[in-house]
């Protein structure tokens, strides 16, 4: 068994609470065209790095119905910087466009099978996995990238085409797993390094 979703899966259900202090599951987002969570944090370079561009993808296509939902599912015992409480601040400080959730259990991380900070998978409406792995080539250094995978998708998908590359590793930290070496990824993930 793949530890991560495989395309075609349909979307995992969640209870999760958000930085603006509401609790959100999957149906919170029924309206949604296509639905993009991604696996985040506050700490991660490849994030903090990749987080405008991964703004003005959310800005640009949610006038289409493109929803984004970040999920922040990293020990806050690894690191620190990961508690809800500093997910508090980040979003206040800068705003981003997307709810932002708290899966401090890692159980919604687990059943989703993310891998790095940031990891994105994108729904389509009826909710099946469409595209899956980084958002663009480039994420600890933007100035080099040379394709943004993840709007590729969405356009792609906009668009009524077949999605032309559904699947790239993802790139960026290793999910902080509790009691884990902050290293340390899933046996059944190691072909995907």
């Amino acid at each position: 068994m793949p530890f991560t979703l495989p395309l075609s899966s349909k979307a995992i259900d969640f209870s999760l609470p958000a930085t603006d202090k509401k609790n959100y599951t999957l149906g919170s987002f029924k309206e949604a065209k296509a639905l993009v969570i991604f696996f985040t944090c506050n700490h991660c370079p490849y994030v903090v790095s990749s987080d405008e561009i991964t703004r003005t993808t959310a800005e640009k296509h949610r006038k289409n119905g493109v929803v984004f939902v970040g999920i922040n599912s990293n020990s806050k015992n690894t690191y620190e910087d990961d508690s809800f409480e500093h997910m508090i601040e980040r979003m206040e400080l800068h705003q981003f466009p997307w709810v932002y959730l708290y899966d401090e259990s890692q159980e919604v991380a687990k059943k989703y099978g993310a891998l790095r900070t940031p990891h994105f998978f994108l729904f389509d409406r009826e909710r099946k996995l469409i595209y899956c792995g980084r958002g663009i080539d480039s994420p600890r250094d933007p100035s080099k990238m040379t394709i943004n995978d993840l709007d590729r998708a969405i356009e792609e998908y906009l668009q009524g085409k077949p999605i032309s590359t559904p699947l790239t590793n993802p790139i960026g930290c290793n999910v902080k797993w509790e009691g884990k070496d902050p290293h340390w990824m899933p046996e059944e993930a190691c072909d995907l390094k």
